[in-house]
């Protein structure tokens, strides 16, 4: 499933790094911390690799 906003799909990136330990976990905020605890890394791959060109910067 597509990432629907700018901010989900930098969130979900942020997320993927700290799953993968190339950030630590309590960089993360907000959304991207949420992510983390609740989607799998598989997951996480699938909203960061949506491009963000057409997305809006947030849902609204």
């Amino acid at each position: 499933m597509p990432a629907t906003s700018q901010a989900q799909q930098k969130a979900a990136g942020a997320a993927l790094s700290a799953k993968r330990g190339e950030t630590k976990k309590s960089k993360l905020k907000g959304a991207s911390r949420e992510m983390y605890d609740s989607m799998s890394e598989k997951q996480l791959e699938e909203f960061a690799e949506t491009k963000r060109k057409d997305l809006p910067s947030k849902k609204s």
